[in-house]
């Protein structure tokens, strides 16, 4: 017996832009979660890659900077 993962087409991402950008916009960060992947873009210029990082690594990140 053979048998293959079928996936869908990927959902799409809901970005959420940090709660420290003032409504001047300037210099913002937006986030979107998944299980496995933290995703992270410029709101200035969404057209650019984002980053794509390990939830336990941002996790970590964010504790650091609350610092």
């Amino acid at each position: 017996m053979n048998a293959e993962a079928k996936r869908g087409p990927a959902p799409a991402l809901v970005w959420v832009k940090s709660s420290y950008s003032g409504a001047e916009g300037g210099q913002c960060v937006e986030v979107a979660a998944c299980p496995d992947t933290v995703h992270v873009r410029d709101s200035k210029d969404t057209t650019r890659a984002a980053l794509a990082v390990d939830p336990t690594a941002w996790t970590t990140f964010v504790e650091f900077a609350a610092l």
